[in-house]
């Protein structure tokens, strides 16, 4: 399944109520989107149609994360009756702005992508679903942090050993989409702040000069779910029920752990 069908088959599966996208390019994944969207990128180039109520954000993304509340657009305005009119909850107004579905596929390099977590994470909770995208390259060159081949992943693939070393609490799904995979993940927590307050110790470790030693299990994709057994799962429908029934994270998450621990173990 290649990377576009499975992002489209993505926002069914999680049925979304909200977007968020770090690194628009030319709008070939922004425009999967049907519902109310930020995307971000400091030089887009969209060549194609948007169908969504979109706020597109000309920025890098860590200047948009430091505006004063960045996710006003996902209320819908300033006044709750425009909610209203959009087919949106009026109550919504009020409660605090959490994303459903975010992708991340900025700059493709394990620092930019790791800030970017950082900072939707801040934005999310347990039921969000963040995707990394160019997780699985092909080959050493093609992670390498200076680019030198047409197509380039960077060294992103960090983000695995980085988040399962510094984030056990989290669950993350490698998925063997084509050409070069995706990085799922589940159970953001937005008051864990590991990743923050130790950000400058694992940019220390981790920034190496090329050529990576990209590991084999990423290379041969050996721990990769298909993504059609992904997509499949029987977990996604109690967790888009409990997500849009409120339900806290002491009630819904281990449920969902254990059976995302079974689909990463079969």
């Amino acid at each position: 399944m290649k990377r576009h069908e499975f992002l489209k088959e993505l926002h069914k599966a999680s049925a979304n109520r909200n977007y968020l996208e770090i690194g628009v390019n030319d709008g070939r994944s922004l425009r999967l989107s049907r519902v109310p969207s930020i995307a971000i990128d400091p030089a887009f180039k969209v060549v194609t149609e948007i169908r969504c109520d979109v706020h597109l954000v000309k920025a890098t993304s860590d200047d948009f994360f430091a505006r004063d509340n960045p996710l006003a657009h996902l209320k819908g305005g300033r006044h709750p009756v425009r909610n209203l009119r959009r087919g949106r909850s009026p109550i919504g107004h009020w409660r605090r702005t959490t994303l459903d579905l975010s992708f991340i596929d900025g700059m493709h390099l394990f620092e930019y992508a790791l800030r970017d977590f950082i900072n939707i994470e801040k934005h999310s909770d347990w039921a969000s679903v963040i995707v990394f995208d160019d997780m699985l390259p092909r080959n050493i060159d093609e992670a390498a942090r200076d680019r030198h081949t047409g197509a380039w992943t960077g060294d992103v693939y960090k983000l695995v050993e980085i988040l399962t070393r510094y984030r056990p609490d989290l669950v993350t799904v490698l998925v063997d989409t084509q050409p070069t995979g995706q990085l799922v993940v589940f159970g953001a927590d937005p008051r864990n702040t590991v990743l923050s307050d130790r950000y400058d110790d694992i940019v220390t470790e981790y920034d190496l000069p090329d050529p990576q030693k990209v590991p084999e299990t990423i290379l041969e994709r050996t721990e990769a779910v298909r993504p059609e057994a992904f997509l499949n799962a029987s977990f996604w429908r109690p967790l888009t029920r409990a997500r849009n029934l409120g339900l806290r994270r002491s009630k819904g998450w281990d449920p969902l752990r254990h059976a995302l621990e079974q689909l990463t173990s079969g």
